[in-house]
């Protein structure tokens, strides 16, 4: 009797030693399965899923650097260490190289192409952004890509530099310089409009004999070859005042300049210039209601010329001296 008794005691003992070793193992192994990962194999796969895909394994990707490879596409997985597999903590590092693509590279065609456009495609191709020239072209729209070296279809290494030719559009149309000596002021200004030039510099020169306000030299020259928004340089033979649609009153300290838009249904863009010493001010631009009426102070320190735009056309001068 007390040998079974005995012999219930040993057995009850081993099985409670067994079943806590089998506990401890298996808390232990669930604990462990909770703190480690398996590595997943990102060889060959592109480098913002493999970011994706530690993230969420909470393990850190750490970049050692890029290799050129021709088997494994660019911005891909080349490397990776541990390998896969392996059994790891959560939050340890992962190594990895990244492919930087093939060294040499087929020089894709630009032509036809923004600048913009153009340059982008080169930095994604990690080549170098060389020279860059303009002209002007009959086909190729401004701003777009004409040339380029090297040329399209040829194999070279990533970082070569790239030349590009741009272009400027059409020639501009060269004709010859309409003779302005002798014409008014505010005729020559007009024949400058219409030929599509721009007026430079307006100087003062004084002869008695010649009509006041008049032209007495150009620059460019009458008959010689100019190109459409040349600037175009003239001296005048000054007289004080114009009588026009504006009007200068004198006072002691400043002059005022008055202005009135016609009658009418439509607001008006009105540009008020005074150029004087070979620049050019803005004194005023803004719309205007028919019939309204701007005044204007403008400077006593220098000889000037006033000039009013309606709707970007030059509607009135006015020449005046300190």
């Amino acid at each position: 009797m007390f040998g079974r008794i005995v012999k219930f005691f040993i057995v009850m003992a081993v099985f409670t030693i067994v079943a806590g070793i089998s506990t401890y193992i298996t808390l232990s192994l669930v604990i462990k399965s909770e703190d480690t990962v398996l590595v997943p194999d990102i060889i060959g796969k592109d480098v913002v899923n493999v970011l994706e895909k530690l993230t969420e394994l909470d393990l850190n990707t750490k970049v050692k650097g890029s290799q050129y490879s021709v088997e494994v596409p660019k911005d891909h997985v080349i490397f990776q260490d541990p390998s896969a597999g392996s059994e790891i903590k959560k939050g340890r590092d992962i190594k990895i190289v990244v492919s930087r693509g093939p060294r040499r590279i087929i020089m894709p065609n630009l032509s036809g192409i923004s600048l913009r456009r153009a340059r982008i495609t080169i930095e994604d191709l990690d080549l170098c952004r060389g020279a860059t020239s303009s002209a002007s072209d009959m086909v190729v729209d401004k701003g777009d890509i004409i040339a380029q070296f090297p040329l399209p279809g040829s194999s070279v290494n990533r970082g070569v530099c790239v030349d590009l030719l741009v272009s400027n559009g059409p020639r501009p149309k060269s004709f010859k310089m309409p003779d302005l000596v002798g014409l008014q002021l505010d005729d020559a200004l007009l024949t400058i409009d219409k030929s599509r030039l721009v007026h430079g510099e307006i100087n003062v020169k004084y002869h008695r004999d010649k009509p006041k306000s008049s032209i007495l030299e150009q620059v460019p020259l009458p008959g010689s070859r100019i190109e459409e928004w040349q600037p175009v340089n003239m001296v005048i033979n000054r007289k004080k005042s114009l009588a026009s649609n504006g009007s200068l009153v004198s006072e002691p300290s400043k002059r005022i300049f008055r202005y009135r838009i016609d009658k009418g249904f439509l607001k008006r863009h009105i540009q008020v210039k005074l150029k004087k010493g070979g620049f050019s001010q803005d004194l005023y631009d803004n719309f205007i209601g028919p019939d309204h009426e701007i005044w204007l102070i403008i400077p006593t320190d220098d000889e000037a010329t006033l000039l009013v735009y309606e709707d970007e056309k030059l509607v009135h001068t006015e020449i005046f001296e300190n």
